[in-house]
């Protein structure tokens, strides 16, 4: 039987990406399309944008490849092909990496992109582990059959593992494969942890396992939040679709078959947004379950088709047969949603690695990213980049804050600069003015990135930043981008256009600590 619930919703079209990250010519050619979800806020995840491309066949090359780098910051693009396992993956010592010899290591370091490019590239019994990093995007790769015991052992069993201060990460068209549950060896294919926040996880498949994944790692670990999983399938899975405690989740138009036990949980004050997903031969696929610490679920459009509900009790407080939204979770950037009758169609045809990195069009059809410019690899990661990273790293404070201005043409508002969506933006009335970002308590601010909206980059001309509080300069200068300065502690900070060649369209005001 099949019930669906709610209307098939449709918002403004996804966000624009901050960047495309890589093409390489052939006939299993690696692009980007825009990152969406929560890896869009908070500064935006751009990964290896701008850095030297490598190309790497093995996991010690990839360790190589960001042991060279000038600094843990410089950006670097990194093409991996063929299967990296344990016997071609050694520690790298260097200045720039924090490596290990039973994993791919990706720690105290921002501004990578891994991306599968070739015949594929897979990471076979070997995990992905991100530790105290940010903007990380993994892309076009499969990773299979990682234990947490038995042999071989890595990365605690995760395919897919981020803990301790992680922001902005993309996972994008990645297969996640395991072959059995805990009792097998094998542990969460997708797991974030201890402060991991604004992480999409976009057209991926994950089969096979007990746990699919989770965000944080007990119920006492609720520092993980804004994760944004879209177009994925989850086929024969236990449980954790994902697991979540506290923060607060986005979930829409993936496709769950086959999960066994659970599906999304939500627990300790966690709050999901369910939208225009296809539900399938499954149980209790969504609720708060094997705890009594309730969590929280706003539902619209799903399908449930032949789903089955348990009866509620203590612990298991399951959303259906009839679910309903309990919560209201507000979503800070726009998409496209598919209806959810499509949901299996366009998964099928985009999700999970070597998929040619198709997208949906948002309206139940299919569509392949543009490429960006081929960027040659270099045979062996020796590369040392000096460009420096395209956003400066930590949170971005104007999320936060407020925002106004000397003037706003029609049609654009002061609020569209701190709304971490790059296609909406603020102009003046004329060809010069200000716009500012304020707080109602003091921060310290060292640098801002200036973002223009697409197709109207370079109209900005000179331009000053300006300490709202007491008038002083604390830069001036021409172009947009990031302005650093020393740091300084205000309640408002603005940005003063003094000439332009054309209208100033400004997308997005950041400002960083």
């Amino acid at each position: 039987m099949k019930i669906r619930l709610g209307a098939a919703l449709a918002t403004s079209a996804v966000a624009a990406a901050a960047g495309t990250v890589l093409a390489v010519s052939g006939p299993a050619a690696a692009a980007t399309g825009g990152v969406t979800g929560y890896a869009a806020q908070n500064g935006g995840t751009t990964g290896g944008a701008g850095g030297a491309t490598v190309l790497a066949t093995t996991g010690t090359q990839i360790h190589q490849a960001l042991c060279n780098r000038a600094s843990a910051s410089t950006p670097i693009i990194i093409q991996v092909q063929g299967t990296i396992n344990h016997g071609n993956t050694t520690q790298v010592s260097g200045s720039s990496c924090n490596t290990a010899a039973d994993k791919i290591e990706l720690k105290q370091i921002s501004n990578v992109t891994l991306v599968g490019v070739g015949s594929g590239a897979v990471f076979d019994q070997l995990g992905i582990h991100i530790r105290e990093s940010s903007n990380i995007i993994i892309q076009n790769v499969t990773v299979q059959n990682v234990k947490k015991s038995g042999s071989p052992i890595s990365n605690g069993g995760d395919a897919i593992g981020m803990e301790t201060d992680v922001h902005n990460v993309w996972v994008d068209h990645v297969s996640l494969i395991a072959s059995g549950g805990e009792s097998a060896g094998y542990d969460g294919l997708f797991d974030m942890k201890d402060n991991t926040q604004y992480v999409t996880l976009s057209y991926s498949t994950l089969s096979n396992s007990g746990r699919g994944g989770l965000i944080g790692s007990s119920d006492s670990d609720l520092t993980s939040s804004f994760v944004t999983f879209h177009h994925n399938k989850y086929t024969n899975i236990d449980s954790r679709t994902p697991l979540l405690r506290g923060g607060t989740a986005h979930i829409y138009n993936n496709h769950y078959v086959s999960l066994n036990e659970s599906g999304i949980n939500s627990r300790a004050g966690a709050k999901a947004k369910v939208d225009n997903n296809y539900f399938e031969d499954s149980k209790d696929v969504l609720g708060t379950f094997y705890t009594d610490l309730a969590g929280y679920w706003q539902v619209s459009g799903n399908i449930f088709d032949n789903v089955t509900w348990s009866s509620p009790g203590t612990d298991t407080n399951p959303a259906g047969p009839n679910p309903v939204s309990n919560t209201t979770v507000s979503i800070p950037y726009s998409y496209t949603l598919d209806a959810a009758s499509c949901v299996p169609t366009v998964v099928a045809q985009t999700a999970g690695a070597n998929t040619g990195l198709q997208v949906s069009s948002g309206s139940c059809s299919v569509t392949t990213p543009t490429t960006s410019p081929t960027t040659s690899p270099t045979t062996s990661p020796t590369t040392s980049p000096t460009t420096s990273p395209t956003t400066p790293s930590g949170t971005n404070l104007s999320l936060s804050g407020d925002s106004d201005g000397s003037s706003k043409a029609s049609g654009t508002s002061y609020g569209n600069v701190r709304d971490g969506d790059l296609t909406t933006y603020w102009s003046p009335t004329g060809s010069t003015g200000e716009i500012s970002i304020k707080w109602s308590s003091t921060r310290s601010v060292s640098a801002i990135n200036i973002r223009e909206l697409a197709g109207s980059t370079g109209a900005i001309g000179s331009w000053q930043v300006i300490n709202g509080d007491t008038g002083a300069v604390l830069k001036s200068g021409t172009g947009a981008g990031v302005i650093s300065f020393t740091s300084t502690s205000l309640k408002k900070i603005t940005f003063k256009i003094t000439s332009s060649s054309s209208t100033p369209k400004v997308a997005e005001f950041e400002t960083y600590a």
